[in-house]
């Protein structure tokens, strides 16, 4: 496995634009709490450490990683958000619910993200087993949380440079 041990998120070899003048919307579920608050919390901060206001973060809750979907379309019809990032973890089990879900989730953030031309961060963990999600979320691979904040203030920028 090329990740096996690596820490996917060093940013260390890359610019990251200034967030200040960003405002994002993070959606994150419930379903697999310990994961997915540590995902939440590695965006939160990576977002203001790269200059974010906390007054332009606006985080919302939602059941489990289906929901992701008509929540970010929800927040990008009713908000000004440049971007939206979506968290969530699902764990393969023994049926194929985890397939289902995964690709549902991933069809449709691409969707709302193309339906509103404004970027849609598919923040959600697709594991195995509860360990490796665990050592996505701030473990020993990095965590997912901040990668996906950086994609967005990255996106944002890449769109707004070219609308000027």
């Amino acid at each position: 496995m090329a990740t096996h041990l690596k820490n996917l998120s060093d940013f260390s070899g890359t610019t990251i634009p200034s967030a200040a003048s960003y405002s994002f919307g993070i959606v994150v579920t419930e379903w697999n709490a310990e994961v997915t608050n540590a995902l939440y919390q590695g965006a939160y901060k990576s977002l203001i450490d790269n200059g974010a206001l906390p007054q332009n973060i606006h985080s919302h809750p939602v059941p489990g990683s289906f929901e992701l979907t008509s929540a970010a379309d929800i927040l990008l019809k009713n908000t000004k958000v440049d971007a939206v990032i979506c968290l969530g973890c699902v764990i393969q089990g023994e049926t194929r619910h985890f397939d289902f879900i995964c690709d549902a989730v991933a069809n449709g953030l691409s969707n709302v993200a193309i339906k509103y031309s404004k970027p849609v961060i598919f923040g959600v963990l697709t594991t195995d087993n509860q360990q490796q999600a665990l050592d996505r979320a701030g473990g020993k691979h990095g965590n997912k949380g901040d990668e996906a904040a950086i994609t967005a203030i990255k996106m944002v920028s890449f769109a707004k440079n070219l609308m000027v």
